[in-house]
């Protein structure tokens, strides 16, 4: 069964993020103290508007991302919860890949290619709440 093309959106979105995300993440082998301190980082990052404010600010790229977010969530109550499931599913990366940048970025580049495959490899938990977010990105559109 294929991504309804709502939720297509939103996995590409999250994508787009993820891949600024990994962009700055350290490589480690497996989720070692540094590994999931860096974890608990961009996690606080993408959960705090002012924070993640300040780091939009300092790389273009990612300003440029985020940019579109809004146009996709529709308001900025729903783009705090298109951050909170990017952190949700950075998480899942990270914990599927032992924490393997180059595994990482080998999943992000996969899932260009291939949302619905991507959001296969999400947790049932992540799974749900992209559902029901891009759910009420798509009743907010109509």
């Amino acid at each position: 069964m294929g991504l309804l093309p709502m939720r297509r959106r939103v996995v590409a979105g999250l994508i787009a993020a993820l891949s600024l995300a990994t962009a700055s993440t350290a490589p480690a082998q497996s989720l070692d103290a540094p590994s999931t301190e860096a974890l608990a980082a961009v996690l606080r990052m993408l959960e705090d508007p002012v924070a993640r404010g300040n780091a939009l600010a300092a790389n273009p790229d990612a300003a440029a991302i985020d940019r579109t977010v809004p146009a996709l969530t529709g308001s900025s109550a729903l783009t705090d919860e298109f951050y909170v499931l990017t952190g949700l599913v950075f998480t899942d990366l990270v914990q599927g890949s032992g924490g393997d940048l180059t595994r990482m970025r080998q999943s992000l580049a996969e899932g260009q290619r291939d949302p619905a495959g991507f959001a296969a490899f999400l947790s049932p938990a992540t799974l749900q709440y992209l559902h029901d977010l891009a759910g009420r990105i798509g009743d907010r559109k109509r």
